[in-house]
């Protein structure tokens, strides 16, 4: 039977497992029976929260969930996101209040709901001020076409704004925030975590096998990872040849190692290491198969002992991520050189 847990002070009882439903559609997986396959049979074993976005496969993906959901909606917690551009239209992204709306119809139609449980910035938007973002939701609330919101890959200090904004103005605040979080990706243990403690919320951490390197998959030499779809579309993250990722897979292979000595798959020592911190609500799993899904199912049962936890220290250090393509966003003051640079004139 599955074991629940609360979605941060929301009352909201999750298992501790979500269904990722990104590899559903033309980025991954196109054959929707399989996929509506997949979905049924997460439910079937206890898995109570789907998460996807509008900008999965352009909208195809929310289409797949809403087909699988037909006549077992209500048994389902459901997550969605806005933010990314889902087509040509340039008008058609970000966090302003025209876009929200316009975006949660989209979301509801392709759903097949009425009503969205958690609706989530799917990054943060440095061009809108916070405060139109959380009104835009606050209305969407009261209408009744969202239950919560939340956000997703936001900075510590993104974060508490957006609490205080909430405060000041009166309005309904996050309740949630996904960050990604993984044996080789750890830096949400600085500040991201501890904050979210802080302020009740629940928190949804995304890419827990660090997008395949915690499979058991890739290993030195073998020439799957050079075919690998992921390569392809994030080579940043999955080309060997990068120093960073040369160091993920060596760090892989260690705790590859220690899964072995304590008679785990890798996956289930991942999921089970993500699960263990205290703030962490569910953690998202993103299956394109069913061979995939049966793999990482029974992690939720696993408990790992203080000395492997340990070592998993010595492996990797506690806040430590291995390469900044894993952070999931790079704000303007990183990627914008004159947010830097007093007076400088561009060349």
């Amino acid at each position: 039977m599955t074991t629940y847990r609360s979605l941060g002070r929301t009352g909201v009882q999750v298992s501790p497992l979500t269904l990722g439903a990104m590899n559903f559609g033309a980025w991954a997986n196109g054959d929707h029976d399989d996929a509506v396959k997949i979905i049924h049979q997460a439910l079937d074993a206890g898995v109570n929260v789907i998460d996807t976005a509008d900008v999965y496969s352009r909208g195809e993906n929310e289409e797949i969930v809403g087909k699988a959901l037909a006549g077992r909606r209500d048994d389902v917690f459901l997550a969605t996101k806005f933010h990314g551009r889902v087509d040509d239209n340039p008008q058609h992204q970000g966090n302003s209040r025209r876009w929200i709306f316009q975006a949660v119809e989209g979301s509801l139609r392709r759903l097949g709901t009425d009503h969205i449980d958690l609706y989530q910035a799917h990054r943060p938007d440095p061009s809108t001020d916070i405060e139109e973002t959380l009104g835009a939701l606050d209305d969407l609330v009261r209408q009744g076409k969202i239950r919560y919101f939340g956000t997703t890959t936001f900075e510590p200090h993104q974060i508490v704004e957006a609490q205080w904004a909430a405060e000041r103005l009166r309005l309904q605040r996050p309740v949630t925030e996904q960050p990604p979080y993984s044996l080789l990706a750890r830096a949400a243990e600085r500040a991201v975590l501890p904050v979210a403690e802080r302020h009740g919320l629940g928190v949804l951490p995304w890419s827990p096998l660090a997008g395949g390197w915690l499979s058991g998959r890739y290993r030195k030499g073998d020439p799957a990872h050079a075919e690998s779809s992921r390569l392809r579309r994030q080579p940043h993250r999955h080309d060997p040849a990068l120093e960073a990722n040369r160091r993920k897979r060596e760090a892989a292979e260690q705790l590859g190692e220690l899964a072995a000595e304590a008679g785990l798959s890798l996956i289930h020592l991942a999921l089970a290491f993500v699960l263990e911190h205290p703030a962490v609500s569910t953690v998202i799993i993103g299956p394109r198969t069913q061979e995939h899904l049966a793999s990482q199912l029974g992690a939720a049962d696993v408990r790992l002992t203080k000395d492997v936890l340990d070592r998993i220290d010595e492996i990797v250090a506690p806040g430590v991520t291995i390469s900044p393509a894993d952070e999931g966003y790079r704000p303007p003051s990183l990627t914008d050189a004159s947010t830097r640079r007093r007076g400088a004139s561009p060349r």
